[in-house]
């Protein structure tokens, strides 16, 4: 008897330690989130609603403009700083000081892959528990929910941070060629990168992220008059198609390793002449710099095997982000978002996907990263992209208290 009543002190000893270690919810950061819930849904159709794929100079400045005059009602000190590629617009950037230590770099993109006019045709729409529109997710939403943490900081006076930065990227789509230089000086100055891509459904963080390339092989031939003389012609069309035929199977199409598809081609520019000239691009995503150069390599050697006589074959690329590859420190941010979402009675996925993204760039410069921040969503690029409006709570309670987190205890770089 005796024995049995120490076994239940014990328990009852171990049941008061596990409820003392409990999360609790910070309920004024989730009073704050439902108040602003509303609000960043108006914010959201406000931007959705401008058009600003990549390289719409006039677009991509309007929506800065919109969101440059919320930032600076927060007391944001707010700037533009210059492209570092022709035709596009500028990259916006918001500085908040605080009295912490933490200094958190915040990256979100306004640009989107839609073209003008799509979003007279497709405005932001809400059908169920889905919100729609050109870019919603990738990343308007993301954007908003960087902007919406921020005003929940500001609103409660929080300032347990040294600095926290928002970077406004002008041309991620294209592998942010109007910013890299400036992520790469931002990320070094700063403790870590949260990045406001959106969550993969049903609800993940993103953990890694293939890098990606543009591999263009150019095939030099001879005109001829397609009905006159074609015989004196060499043509390069033909001899694209069997330097793409030698290609064919070399690397998986789709899966979470290494990843190869034609995306783009073109030959000729007259009906009746055999043109003298084909190209086709080839959209690559890596794991590791090292499988990206085994593509390389294959194009090169199958570019000497030209079975149209008289025929030339180059291979020209370009890499646009490299991979964002798991590790420690990565799986330490994780790890808070896990305990964040515990306050709130919620588990999030760790995962990753092909898309790149500029996190990369920041793990590059030796800057813990973590991606995947923004609301949860799916089919994005397409005309049926949408995002989760079951996650715009959670996700926004989420990312606000990670910048309370890591302002008050940063992560080691």
């Amino acid at each position: 008897m005796q024995r049995v009543k120490l076994a239940a002190g014990a328990l009852a000893l171990v049941l008061a330690g596990a409820a003392v270690a409990a999360p609790h919810r910070n309920d004024k950061v989730y009073a704050a989130v439902e108040a602003n819930r509303a609000g960043a849904l108006d914010l959201l159709k406000q931007l959705v609603n401008i058009d600003s794929g990549t390289g719409d100079v006039a677009g991509g400045t309007r929506v800065a403009a919109v969101l440059a005059e919320r930032l600076k009602a927060l007391g944001a000190e707010v700037s533009t700083a210059p492209p570092e590629a022709p035709g596009l617009p500028d990259n916006l950037l918001a500085v908040f000081h605080g009295t912490g230590k933490g200094r958190i770099l915040i990256v979100g993109h306004l640009d989107t892959v839609f073209g003008p006019g799509t979003a007279g045709q497709r405005p932001f729409s809400i059908e169920g528990d889905r919100g729609h529109g050109p870019g919603v997710g990738d990343e308007k939403a993301g954007v908003v929910n960087a902007i919406t943490a921020l005003k929940i900081l500001h609103d409660m006076n929080f300032h347990n941070y040294a600095t926290i930065t928002l970077l406004i990227d002008d041309s991620e789509e294209r592998g942010s060629p109007g910013s890299t230089q400036l992520i790469k000086t931002l990320a070094a100055q700063h403790d870590v990168e949260f990045n406001m891509e959106p969550g993969d459904a049903p609800d993940v963080l993103t953990v890694w992220r293939k890098g990606s390339a543009g591999i263009t092989i150019q095939v030099k031939g001879r005109a001829a008059h397609a009905g006159v003389a074609p015989q004196d012609g060499r043509n390069a069309a033909m001899e694209l198609i069997h330097q793409l035929d030698l290609f064919e199977g070399a690397f998986p199409h789709s899966g979470d390793g290494i990843t190869a598809n034609i995306t783009l081609m073109k030959a000729g520019d007259r009906a009746n002449i055999i043109p003298d000239a084909a190209e086709a691009t080839i959209n690559v995503r890596f794991r590791t710099p090292e499988q990206f150069d085994q593509v390389v390599a294959r194009l090169k050697a199958d570019a000497a095997k030209t079975q149209i006589p008289d025929t030339s074959v180059s291979v020209h690329y370009d890499t646009n982000f490299p991979p964002l590859t798991e590790n420690a420190q990565i799986d330490a941010l994780a790890a808070r978002a896990d305990a964040i979402y515990a306050e709130i009675g919620r588990k999030i996925g760790h995962g990753g996907n092909g898309g790149a993204s500029e996190s990369a760039i920041a793990e590059a410069a030796g800057t813990p990263a973590l991606d995947g921040v923004g609301l949860v969503g799916g089919d994005f690029h397409t005309d049926h992209e949408w995002i989760d409006l079951n996650s715009l709570t959670p996700r926004f309670y989420l990312f606000t208290r990670l910048l309370m987190e890591t302002g008050a205890n940063p992560p080691k770089k």
